[in-house]
């Protein structure tokens, strides 16, 4: 008789997506079987369920597996920072948007990302701290903030980037701007901003480049932009026209990397975290914890991702 020594935790959204997960369980947990895991299987039941159970999961465990959506996945990784004793984290995509997938390589494709999460490699990632509550791929503010989850995908194949610029436009007749003190290490200024985005991966609400170049996953610092709001149609265009051609038109935007930055209003802010919603803030303190959490990632992809740190990239 096969004895199982490795134990293995799955957590899954049953309402993730389309709910394609429902025909796809018996094979995702053959691959976990076949690699040689016990398994406990465990599907949500309401928000914030999963952060409750892998904070509370016993530590004699070797491995979480989960599947869901960017926001399952954030809430397995939030109770994962509760915890003293960290496990390794494999995810398989079962989302509408599947961000941070997408930014490790790991596929759509259920049975190929199941093999992934029980046979590839672990990395250490950052995990982002905003105030109390922890993010991994983006937290946000303002215009663009729904424009991910609102653009049509067949939109965002065809155009790419300009899709996201054409949907953000859209919304500029009815927009909120928010007065921000924003301090770091490397920049401190103040004004009324429209937008404002720190993240830790290379695509964001499906759209790749928006980010910055050279995005590495594990360095201790986010990529951060801040958008202005323009004060006339000649500085609007100013600015339509950089986001266009993916560059920072430093009068109208801030673009740095930090570790940790304040920003401070005189009125409450609604956030986005890893596209949830995060809350209403007048003080924010956002903080990296540099290779906080391991997660699961295909064996070239993190060799590639190794070369390009050692490399300066």
């Amino acid at each position: 008789m096969l004895h199982l020594e490795k134990k293995l935790f799955f957590i899954y959204n049953p309402h993730a997506g389309k709910e394609n997960i429902r025909g796809k369980l018996y094979g995702i947990i053959q691959a976990m079987s076949d690699a040689g895991y016990a398994i406990t299987i465990y599907p949500t039941r309401a928000p914030q369920d999963a952060i409750e159970q892998v904070r509370d999961l016993p530590d004699d465990y070797d491995l979480v597996v989960c599947s869901g959506g960017d926001g399952t996945l954030d809430e397995v990784m939030t109770g994962m920072m509760q915890r003293k004793h960290k496990i390794p984290v494999g995810y398989i995509p079962a989302g509408s948007c599947n961000d941070f997938a997408r930014s490790l390589q790991i596929p759509n494709n259920m049975d190929q990302a199941a093999e992934i999460a029980v046979r590839g490699v672990n990395y250490s990632i950052d995990v982002g701290s905003l105030n109390d509550r922890n993010f991994i791929y983006v937290a946000a503010f303002g215009i663009f903030t729904d424009v991910s989850y609102t653009t049509k995908q067949e939109m965002k194949n065809v155009l790419g980037h300009m899709a996201y610029v054409l949907e953000g436009m859209k919304q500029l007749m009815n927009v909120k701007s928010y007065k921000l003190k924003v301090t770091s290490e490397e920049a401190t200024f103040e004004g009324d901003f429209l937008f404002g985005m720190i993240t830790n991966s290379k695509s964001v609400g499906g759209f790749k480049s928006i980010i910055g170049k050279n995005v590495i996953f594990d360095d201790g610092v986010f990529e951060m932009t801040f958008i202005m709001r323009p004060k006339n149609p000649m500085e609007l265009q100013e600015i339509l026209a950089a986001l266009l051609i993916e560059q920072i038109d430093t009068k109208y935007m801030y673009s740095f990397r930090s570790s940790r930055v304040v920003i401070e209003s005189e009125e409450s802010v609604p956030w986005t975290l890893d596209g949830e919603f995060g809350g209403e803030h007048t003080h924010v303190e956002i903080t990296n914890n540099q290779r906080a959490v391991e997660i699961r990632m295909p064996e070239e992809v993190r060799d590639t991702l190794v070369a390009e740190e050692e490399e300066g990239y």
